[in-house]
Formats: C-alpha cells, structure tokens, sequence
C-alpha cells in the first residue's frame, strides 16, 4: 500500500503548493479514522484541501457553509411528504458524504452544531426515531477563523473532543507564494482533472492496516502520563479525556505508519501530540496551548 499512499500525497501536492506537514496531518486523521479541524484566516486553501482529498480518494464530497440560521435538519436531512405515494420519505442532508467540508463552523447555532455530535462519533444521524448510516469512509474536515469572533459560537467541549486534531495551513512561504502564481499562467492542474489515486475499500484497509502499527506499552503508559497531566496542571483547568487519549493513540499510529514504520517511536508522539491535545485543552486565562503542551513534552520523561 506504500505506492497508494505515495500517490495519495502527490495528487494533494499537486493542488496544494508546499504545507506538506499540514497534508500529513490530513492524512493521520483520515487513517486514524477521525475528523480534523482547521483554524486558519481564509483563503489559505482550506477547501481546495477537502476537494482534492475527495477528488482523489474517489468520493463523494460535500460542502456545508454554516451560518447563524442554518438548521440542524439542513446538515442531517429532513422527511418530507411526497402527495403521489401517500407517505413520508427521507431527503438527506450534506452528512451523506465521504468528506464533509463544514466551513466556519463556528457561525452556526449551539443547537446546530449539536446536530454534527453523533454524526462524527457514530457515523449515523437520527431523524424522527430512525438510525441512518453515512457513507464509509466518513471524514469531517471543518474550519474556523481564529481571529473574526463576531457574530460566532465557540464550539463546546464535546464538540472540540470530536477532532482527532487540530492544525493550521498558515501563509504560504514567498517561494511558495510565487508559484501559485506562476500556475495562474500556466493552469496544469485543477481538481476536476485530477483522478483518482485511491479507492474507499482501500482507504478502509489501510485504516485497518493502521490500526496493527505496534505501540509499545511503554510508549502507551507515555501516552497516558501526558493525558494525566493535563488533568492535574494548574495552568488547565480542562484536561484531555479518555477519547483524546484514544485519539493520540490511533493519531501515533496513523504518523508511524505514514513515515513507513510497523511500530512507532517516542517522536511520533512528540510531535503529533501537540495536534491532538491542544485544542482540548480549557487553559487558565492568559495561557497558550502551544506553551503548555511544549512544557510538558519537555518535563515528562519516557518509561
């Protein structure tokens, strides 16, 4: 499956110039069976992402703009009567997909919001008593602008806990910058022409696949002493759960995994914890979750 993934990462390089960690990132929590946020300004290219991840694993995508009077019926689907056969029957909503780009999550409703909850844990939505699966694989990659706050809603705890993890594409470097520019003249690559690299059945083996990379349990008892921390630190006063210890244990996986490895490495964790954890975290006011979490990597020895 090497070749797969080799090409999986070309096709999102070939849309996306540079950010290959960001790219890595979007694939651990693609294979580690989880969602991920992004935060960023817009215009990074954050829905150029989604698209070309869709696009090249051969699935369905769908884009969900959220706004204030977005209803939770409009992302799960809704039963609507049908006069010819006499009964109801079920329309659904934008969750029916392999990628889901919700973007700027944050400007919906609370009540709105909540209706991603099961969804993203279960893989199913609810409607008028009835359990409905989603398509398989399902993969939620939702953005927020971390500096425009008006008119939006902090996602809550429960909310947040549902990413695997949380990144940032950032500003493209003045090279990389120049060269988007470049294939403005020269347009060689756009999402619609670019095929498929990689079919669902094979993204669901390698999840499995995933799951096999061997985890020391002294890399897990690590594991569990960052979580454990975070729960006593007196700069949190929110620590990491036992799905975000899950989620950091699946993540380490997926990134081994990814550099080529049957088995991970401290490092591994090092460097996809902070990813994982920091936006789970409920910080002390004034403190920064990038601080905290690279305190205590430095301070916690490994077993």
């Amino acid at each position: 499956m090497r070749e797969k993934i080799d090409a999986l990462t070309e096709n999102l390089a070939r849309t996306i110039v540079g950010k290959h960690e960001a790219i890595r990132n979007v694939l651990v929590a693609l294979l580690g069976g989880g969602h991920a946020l992004l935060e960023d300004v817009p215009g990074v290219g954050k829905t150029l992402l989604a698209k070309t991840l869709a696009r090249s694993i051969d699935g369905k995508f769908q884009r969900l703009q959220c706004t204030p009077d977005l209803l939770p019926s409009d992302i799960t689907g809704t039963n609507i009567w049908n006069p010819k056969s006499g009964e109801f029957s079920f329309l659904p909503g934008p969750v029916f997909a392999n990628v889901l780009l919700t973007d700027e999550i944050n400007r919906a409703t609370p009540r709105t919001q909540s209706a991603l909850l099961e969804v993203m844990e279960e893989h199913q939505v609810t409607v008028d008593g009835v359990s409905r699966a989603v398509p398989t694989p399902f993969f939620v990659i939702a953005t927020q602008n971390p500096i425009e706050y008006q008119g939006t809603f902090p996602l809550p705890e429960a909310q947040m806990d549902r990413f695997m993890l949380s990144l940032s594409l950032g500003y493209p470097s003045e090279a990389e910058e120049l060269m988007m520019l470049q294939r403005l003249q020269f347009p060689t690559v756009k999402v619609d022409n670019l095929e498929p690299c990689i079919t669902l059945a094979e993204i669901q083996e390698l999840r499995q696949i995933c799951s096999l990379v061997k985890v020391d349990t002294s890399l897990q008892k690590y594991i569990l002493d960052l979580v454990r921390a975070t729960r006593q630190d007196e700069e949190i006063v929110l620590g990491v759960s036992p799905r975000g210890s899950v989620a950091l244990h699946r993540a380490t996986q997926a990134l081994a995994f990814l550099l080529g490895r049957d088995y991970a490495i401290p490092d591994d964790i090092k460097f996809i914890a902070p990813y994982v954890m920091g936006h789970r975290l409920i910080l002390a006011s004034g403190r920064r979750a990038g601080i905290v979490m690279e305190r205590l990597l430095r301070s916690l020895p490994i077993h």
